[in-house]
C-alpha cells in the first residue's frame, strides 16, 4: 500500500450538486430557484422582511439602554486575592495593583481599572492601588491592617461645563444685584 493509493470508502464523500447544467440533469434552467424575482438572484437581502407587514423585531417592546458613560472595571473579590497570596502568586508586602492582579490571573479586562469587592475571607495585611472599592471590601482590608489607595477623581467634561455654567450664573446674579444690566454677548458675523 502506498500513500497515494489511500482513498475514502465508496460513497463516504458525496459530490456537490452541479446546478444549471442542462434540462437532463433535473436541475437545469432555473437551477432549483423557481421563477425570477429577488429570491432567484444572488445577494438576496430580505432577511426579516415580512411583505410590508411590521416585522417582528419592530413589533416587540424594547427595554433598557446602553450607558455610554459607564466605567469598565475588572471586579476582583478579596477571597480570591487571599487565595493568590496564600499560593504565592501575589506578594502582600508589595503594593497590589491592576498589573499584579492581571499577572496572578485574577483581573481580566477592565480598561478603567480594578474594583475590589468584599466576598470571601481576607486576613493579609496588604496595600492596594485600585480604581474602586466597595464598602465591605474597604472594611475587610482595614480590619486586616491593610490600606487602599484610590486615584484622585478627575472631573469629566460634563462636570467641568456644569461648574463653569454655575459660576457664570452666579456672576450674572451679582451684576444684577449691583444694579447694572448684564452685558449681552456680541452677535456673530
Amino acid at each position: 500500500m502506498k500513500l497515494n493509493d489511500l482513498r475514502d470508502n465508496a460513497g463516504a464523500r458525496k459530490g456537490r450538486m452541479r446546478v444549471g447544467r442542462g434540462i437532463g440533469s433535473g436541475k437545469g434552467k432555473t437551477a432549483g430557484r423557481g421563477q425570477k424575482g429577488a429570491k432567484a438572484r444572488s445577494g438576496v437581502s430580505i432577511n426579516g422582511f415580512e411583505g410590508g407587514q411590521m416585522p417582528l423585531h419592530m413589533r416587540i417592546p424594547k427595554r433598557g439602554f446602553n450607558n455610554i458613560f459607564a466605567k469598565d472595571h475588572a471586579e476582583v473579590n478579596l477571597g480570591l486575592v487571599q487565595k493568590a497570596i496564600d499560593l504565592g502568586k501575589l506578594d502582600a508586602k508589595k503594593v497590589i495593583d491592576q498589573t499584579a492582579l492581571q499577572a496572578a490571573g485574577l483581573a481580566r479586562g477592565g480598561k478603567d481599572g480594578v474594583r475590589l469587592l468584599g466576598k470571601g475571607e481576607f486576613t493579609a495585611k496588604a496595600t492596594f492601588a485600585v480604581a474602586g472599592v466597595s464598602k465591605g471590601a474597604r472594611e475587610l482590608v482595614e480590619k486586616a491592617g491593610g490600606k487602599i489607595e484610590l486615584p484622585e477623581a478627575v472631573p469629566s467634561e460634563h462636570e467641568k461645563k456644569t461648574a463653569r455654567r454655575e459660576v457664570n450664573k452666579a456672576a450674572k446674579a451679582e451684576i444684577v444685584k449691583a444694579g447694572a444690566k448684564p452685558r449681552k454677548p456680541a452677535a456673530k458675523k
